[in-house]
């Protein structure tokens, strides 16, 4: 039994590496309750073990990785079960951060300054399969051996290296746009909101690539597009539609937030008028290339923004 003085010390020493978990768990799962969960379930498990058997790990923060990589398989492995279930398409739980002020030290604030945690990126990593995805993620972007993603996989070396390089491959494949400077990204995203503002259609084509790509997340629970939508001309022809269909001005009370690291807009919900829909909570992230938006990541289920940082009216 641990006294509290080594279980204190531990405590601390795990929550050196919690950051670093919660980036690697959120990678693996793209839910922050999942991530947060097989955080703590490590935590759980470490503390759980006899003295001298913790004594002998040499490094522990390979060791938690090893431990949430194991987790994380298993819970991918059930959620490929209830995405069956889903209505429409499924994204990637956003992380909203605010912009334009000082970067919290959450850990899952902290995790989406990682190039790999962007929302263009996490979508390619949903289409792989489950020992894929942790072969790729935990081997690529976390330095795991192979040797060990074996013993998590429960399969030979050369078959977890084989995972492993499929998912190299289906991101190489899928090219998902690199992360653009954020100035750069501001420029675009006022450019967008204002041509949209304004009902100027050939503006807001001219910031759209012409095969941009836009993907609604709902699971039935909030209005958006069930099937994803591709080509400038479509989503222009959507936008004005939807203009129409809510209260004027709603738009103007998005705020610009950071989702997933990236710039993104937060619209607020808002009652219906005669007339109009009510205008459902939304949190839209962008990827940007070439100075045009070439994906759009619309999440409006309710269940996957319980946990974001909502912008602070005024700012």
């Amino acid at each position: 039994m641990s006294t509290p003085t080594a279980l204190d010390g531990l405590a601390a020493e795990f929550a050196e590496h919690r950051s670093h978990l919660i980036g690697v768990a959120y990678r693996l799962t793209g839910t922050r309750s999942d991530a947060e969960d097989a955080v703590q379930e490590s935590w759980l498990r470490l503390s759980g073990l006899a003295e001298g058997t913790r004594a002998a790990i040499r490094d522990l923060r390979g060791w938690l990785t090893t431990v949430v990589g194991r987790i994380c398989l298993d819970r991918l492995r059930s959620a490929a079960v209830q995405r069956e279930r889903y209505v429409g398409q499924w994204l990637p739980e956003p992380i909203v951060t605010p912009f334009g002020q000082p970067v919290s030290e959450d850990p899952l604030d902290a995790a989406v300054r990682d190039d790999g945690v962007r929302m263009a990126a996490m979508v390619v990593l949903d289409k792989l399969t489950a020992e894929q995805r942790v072969a790729f993620v935990l081997h690529d972007a976390f330095s795991v051996p192979f040797g060990e993603i074996a013993e998590i996989l429960g399969c030979s070396t050369e078959a977890a290296r084989q995972h492993g390089s499929r998912g190299r491959r289906a991101l190489a494949d899928a090219d998902p746009p690199p992360r653009v400077d954020l100035e750069e990204q501001a420029k675009v995203l006022e450019k967008f909101v204002t041509a949209l503002l304004a009902g100027d259609i050939r503006a807001v084509t001219e910031v759209l690539h012409p095969d941009v790509v836009l993907i609604g997340d709902s699971n039935g629970k909030g209005r958006t597009t069930r099937q994803i939508m591709v080509g400038a001309d479509k989503l222009v022809r959507f936008f004005g539609g939807l203009l129409r269909k809510y209260p004027p001005g709603v738009l103007t009370r998005g705020a610009p937030v950071l989702v997933n690291g990236d710039l993104g807009l937060y619209l607020p919900p808002a009652p219906a008028e005669e007339g109009y829909y009510t205008l459902d909570e939304h949190v839209q992230g962008m990827s940007i290339r070439d100075g045009k938006v070439v994906a759009i990541y619309d999440v409006v289920n309710p269940d996957k923004l319980t946990g974001i940082t909502r912008p602070v009216a005024g700012h």
